[in-house]
């Protein structure tokens, strides 16, 4: 049986924690390996689509990674009840003609006993920025321990 810690009921601690190891799994921008942290059939929507299962998650992240170039994501922590956790999030990214852009969205979450995601609901919004306005500088991967959250950047 897989399981994927920290398992539910969340605490303020293990639901920090799961958001940024959620953070962390997207911004390694794997498909493959973002998709084993959802149960085998989870539901999703994301802005307008809706789809379940690995294999769905999987193509739609590589359709994703496809067209949003140097991704690069912040989660925080919104709320969270024994085993569901609500995050805000911002990411940018640019297209292929050198667009930038700041996505600012909101996640609802809810886990298995296992602590794979069962659910996601994503409501998202994208605002065109300049490339002098990005705030997200670290290298491919995960963001370092170092590196200012939502909150601290004032956004």
């Amino acid at each position: 049986m897989e399981t994927k810690p920290p398992l539910p009921p969340f605490t303020l601690e293990t639901a920090i924690q799961k958001a940024r190891l959620a953070e962390d799994g997207w911004n390694s921008r794997d498909p493959q390996r973002v998709a084993l942290a959802y149960t085998v059939d989870s539901w999703w929507r994301n802005r307008a689509e809706f789809f379940n299962g690995r294999p769905a998650i999987i193509e739609f992240l590589k359709r994703k990674w496809a067209k949003e170039l140097d991704y690069r994501l912040i989660k925080e922590l919104w709320a969270f009840h024994e085993n569901r956790i609500s995050v805000r999030f911002q990411y940018e990214w640019h297209d292929d003609s050198g667009n930038w852009y700041r996505a600012h969205g909101n996640e609802q979450w809810e886990f298995d006993d296992n602590g794979l995601m069962r659910r996601r609901e994503a409501s998202i919004n994208d605002v065109v920025i300049q490339e002098s306005d990005r705030k997200f500088f670290w290298p491919a991967g995960p963001r370092p321990a170092d590196h200012p959250g939502l909150t601290e950047l004032g956004l």
